[in-house]
């Protein structure tokens, strides 16, 4: 397997970046009309973390982490690692000593659709991590492969440059054209969910307030009280 390093590949702005960090995951895939998400899979190996930084990206063989140490040089403040190999893979790719030296260039935590170890360790450094699996099983360095070029992840495709967010719920990529827009948008829909929680907490049902009484009549959906269900449990209109 041959490959490519890019270097200095554009980026989304920082002080946007730290914008869209004020926002959860959940919120900002809403925003874009709920797009953007990797999959379940990919969970936090902390809790109560949540990173947002500018994509490096890196296409790996399966149980190598040799295009890991090549990225390393290309990634810089405000960064997130972003790893995904030719195969599935679930392979402990990246650990402590990783993070140590990510860290020191100011990157914000990495996402990984293989595995990940040291994750004590990773807790302790409060390096931020999410992967698909977490596997003590080491790996080599021997096979060429590829540093911020597209990937694609659970069928996001990520570029370099794109922005991460991650936090308790996920992992959402942004494209990085969409970053201001998607920062007011988030904007709009959190404004939009505090009145809405503001009227839970004054006693309205959700039924009323999105208008679902309607919906459930269109379904066919019946009140009954318990003595007339009790009377005829099997019956519906």
């Amino acid at each position: 397997m041959s490959g490519v390093i890019v270097t200095d590949p554009p980026k989304a702005e920082l002080k946007d970046v730290d914008a869209l960090a004020g926002y959860g995951v959940a919120t900002v895939s809403e925003a874009m009309g709920r797009t953007g998400l990797l999959g379940p899979e990919v969970r936090p190996v902390q809790q109560g973390v949540r990173v947002a930084g500018t994509a490096v990206t890196v296409l790996s063989w399966p149980g190598d982490n040799l295009m890991i140490h090549a990225a390393v040089e290309q990634c810089g403040e405000g960064d997130i690692l972003v790893v995904t190999t030719t195969s599935p893979c679930t392979d402990g790719l990246f650990g402590e000593l990783f993070a140590t030296a990510l860290q020191q260039r100011g990157v914000r935590g990495v996402v990984t659709n293989t595995g990940i170890r040291d994750t004590q360790e990773l807790r302790d450094m409060g390096f931020a991590a999410w992967s698909r699996a977490v596997s003590s099983q080491g790996t080599v360095k021997a096979t060429g492969g590829s540093v911020n070029v597209p990937i694609a992840i659970d069928g996001q495709v990520i570029r370099p440059g794109d922005v991460i967010l991650a936090d308790d719920d996920g992992v959402v990529v942004v494209p990085r054209e969409r970053v201001a827009e998607t920062v007011e948008k988030s904007a709009a829909r959190e404004a939009k969910e505090a009145a809405t929680r503001a009227a839970f907490i004054d006693g309205q049902l959700g039924l009323d307030r999105y208008g679902l009484r309607e919906t459930l009549k269109n379904l066919g959906v019946e009140y009954k009280s318990y003595d007339e269900y009790a009377a005829n449990p099997g019956e519906s209109s």
